[in-house]
């Protein structure tokens, strides 16, 4: 027995029937395209004409001091706080100068702890040492602070440093054999006679 090409429903149906219906969509979906393209025209002709914009000025408060924050830094909070002790109260263009030559090895950063003294170094303690690591840290800080007082109008002259290190979450190694070093720094610029 052969199978019918058709089925039941299909052969009641003649062709002529099936031909109009889809001619009957076919016209239907192209008047859509052509109502849609007809207010898209309309909606041009019409933001083609000019308006009148209003243009408001937003007012910033003035703000009297910049922060930076520096999070999970990868360096030694005891490394952090003596690079802290040795910014705090400058100038930020004159920290930033100092950093540039502790990077160079002409000074020295006083530290405090079990740090042996060394012929040649330029504190009169003698206890001192060269953490490059966290001067480049802190110059990019430094650096992002002294952008952020000039966008905020501050005076540079009139702000000196307040700078803090804190100890940070530490990650384990691998196989827990230790734990990497980490801190947090904040820096602010602050009018020169609020902190002594």
């Amino acid at each position: 027995m052969e199978r019918p090409t058709h089925t039941a429903l299909q052969a009641h149906v003649p062709l002529i029937h099936k031909n109009t219906h889809i001619e009957k969509t076919m016209k239907t979906e192209e008047e859509k395209i052509e109502k849609k393209s007809d207010a898209t025209k309309e909606k041009t002709k019409e933001k083609k004409e000019p308006k009148v914009e209003i243009k408001k000025e937003i007012k910033r408060a003035k703000k009297t001091e910049a922060v930076v924050k520096g999070e999970d830094l990868r360096i030694s909070t005891k490394q952090a706080v003596a690079v802290c002790n040795f910014i705090r109260n400058k100038e930020i263009d004159n920290s930033i100068r100092d950093l540039e030559k502790v990077k160079k090895i002409e000074i020295a950063i006083p530290m405090k702890g079990e740090i042996p003294h060394k012929k040649g170094i330029s504190i009169a303690s003698g206890r001192g040492r060269y953490p490059i690591n966290a001067v480049n840290e802190f110059l990019k800080l430094l650096k992002s602070l002294r952008a952020n007082a000039i966008y905020n109008g501050l005076e540079l002259e009139k702000f000196k440093i307040f700078c803090m290190a804190n100890i940070a979450s530490k990650p384990n190694k691998r196989f827990g054999q230790g734990r990497f070093k980490r801190s947090h720094v904040l820096i602010k610029l602050t009018p020169a006679g609020k902190f002594k």
